[in-house]
């Protein structure tokens, strides 16, 4: 099957020169990138088109106006340009491991939808990545205890552990906790029958909460990716959540709805 991974940005070009940079390095090769920009300026502009001169990766840019914080309206129209059937959703300022796509290919399986989670780094590991423009994941991997003790990352051990498939990374019902929208993978004719994400959640906060939520209802289960697609999340500012609340009580409104159904 073909990948498509879709990276959602917005005027980080130099966490999204990081993460482009560790997707030229992949043990499985068979998948295109889409950056999904939510209204990024020209720096960001020439970086992706100096990606796209340089590197063997196939690389899509769909971009639209910057009216605001619109994660969802520009992750469905990067879907719609993926040519891959399968989709792996992934943000901006979340550098992958070398068996990144491989690991969501192996644990891809008709009917669920997989969310990976995530290793944080603290802001001076990322500043120093970040100014070097420049990712070495086995030096990085290398160094990941000494990160750890200088609390640096959080923690370091999925660098080196891999969990297979099993059964029990399976949920047996939904569940909001761990939903990491910077981190996920599911079937693009899944995505598509339920209209992709909701535009209607504008701001940050909860789309893909309410995404997997959504696929839930529509008979698509969920499947854990920890110990085995860990992305390393770079330090950034806290977004502005003012929208967050809102947002949660319009898909809690749909969870209740569905209970009382």
């Amino acid at each position: 099957m073909k990948i498509s991974v879709i990276i959602a940005t917005y005027n980080r070009p130099d966490a999204l020169d990081v993460v482009l940079q560790s997707l030229e390095y992949q043990t499985d090769n068979d998948f295109e990138i889409i950056i999904a920009d939510d209204g990024s300026d020209d720096e960001t502009r020439s970086l992706i088109e100096r990606h796209i001169k340089n590197t063997k990766n196939l690389i899509k840019h769909v971009w639209h106006e910057d009216l605001g914080f619109r994660l969802s309206k520009i992750r469905n129209l990067a879907m719609q340009s993926a040519t891959g059937s399968y989709l792996i959703f992934l943000d901006g300022d979340c550098a992958v491991q070398p068996d990144f796509i491989e690991s969501h290919r192996r644990l891809s399986e008709k009917r669920f939808i997989v969310t990976g989670s995530r290793i944080l780094l603290e802001k001076e590991i990322t500043e120093k990545i970040c100014s070097d423009r420049s990712f070495n994941f086995s030096e990085f991997k290398k160094n990941s205890f000494e990160y750890l003790i200088k609390k640096q990352i959080n923690k370091f051990l999925p660098l080196f552990i891999k969990l297979p498939d099993h059964p029990l990374r399976k949920y047996k019902k939904f569940q909001w906790r761990r939903i990491k929208g910077c981190n996920l993978g599911c079937w693009k004719s899944d995505a598509i029958d339920i209209n992709g994400f909701d535009e209607a959640l504008v701001g940050w906060g909860h789309e893909d909460a309410d995404f997997v939520f959504r696929m839930y209802q529509n008979g698509i289960n969920r499947k854990s990716g920890a110990w085995g697609t860990e992305v390393l999340h770079l330090w950034h500012k806290m977004a502005n959540k003012e929208n967050a609340d809102k947002n949660a009580a319009i898909v809690r409104a749909k969870i209740l709805a569905k209970g009382n159904s």
